[in-house]
């Protein structure tokens, strides 16, 4: 989605970011990766079949999760997200403003309030930011304005490098936001550059909307990078995913290490 205005096996990704020239020369996923986001209702079956597995994953702490869903979706399309995360033990909140179509007046304002009143419904405890595509732009900028408060930020299929007409929803993006994907330097700089907080990149060199290098975090003592095999649209459902989200969100407050799969997983989980 533009910033601006069946399943393999994740790995942690060794590719390395594009260099600053290589940004502009990044171009939206070809037809026929696009034609193979058909394969979202798959990967939600697949999460139905593998819900005896998933109660398995790493279980929560009862800390708070704030949801964003991508460009054109609202809450209902991260609810079987969201359950998922609050039966292992997590507290989400949705974002609660209706449709994703862009940055509009008021919405930054709004969601750092929720972060705000999470944080003191909890007690203090810190909140974990998650985004799904478009949403996770979100997720990255309030964890910049507001870090003291983040836990970490995980996102899907989100592109925070490159240029916003590396993907195939930029047309979109222009005709429900009212804006204009424009060549602002300065914006997208901003938007590349990583929170101070523990941050998570999970992405697909599949993905038929936005282009996957436009996902690859800098490397970073808290910024990595994990590949999966998904569609974009099916990233918040696909198990493969699912496993390496709850494995992020259980990590340890103050002592976040890099994805690393252990015992058996390491056949199914490639670094």
């Amino acid at each position: 989605m533009p910033a601006s205005r069946s399943p393999r096996t994740p790995r942690r990704s060794t590719t390395p970011t594009p260099s600053s020239h290589d940004w502009a020369d990044l171009r939206a996923p070809n037809a026929w990766l696009l034609m193979l986001e058909g394969r979202a209702p798959w990967e939600y079956a697949a999460l139905l079949a593998a819900l005896p597995w998933m109660k398995k994953l790493p279980k929560g702490d009862g800390h708070p999760v704030l949801v964003f869903p991508g460009l054109g979706a609202n809450d209902l399309t991260t609810a079987p997200l969201r359950a998922l995360l609050d039966s292992l033990g997590y507290s989400t909140q949705p974002w609660g403003q209706g449709f994703n179509f862009g940055p509009r007046a008021g919405v930054l304002e709004k969601i750092e309030a929720d972060l705000v009143d999470l944080h003191r419904r909890h007690g203090g405890r810190k909140v974990s930011l998650l985004g799904w595509s478009l949403g996770g732009i979100y997720a990255r900028e309030l964890a910049k304005m507001r870090p003291e408060l983040v836990r970490c930020v995980v996102t899907l299929g989100t592109p925070f490098t490159g240029h916003p007409r590396a993907t195939n929803a930029w047309r979109f993006f222009e005709l429900v936001s009212g804006q204009t994907v424009a060549d602002d330097h300065e914006l997208l700089a901003q938007i590349r550059q990583a929170p101070p907080v523990p941050t998570t990149s999970i992405y697909s060199k599949s993905d038929g909307v936005v282009a996957w290098r436009c996902s690859v975090n800098e490397p970073s003592p808290l910024a990595e990078n994990i590949e999966v095999q998904a569609s974009h649209i099916g990233l918040g459902v696909n198990p493969i995913a699912l496993y390496a989200l709850a494995d992020r969100l259980a990590q340890p407050e103050g002592d976040w290490k890099p994805f690393e799969p252990k015992g058996a997983r390491r056949w199914f989980y490639k670094t």
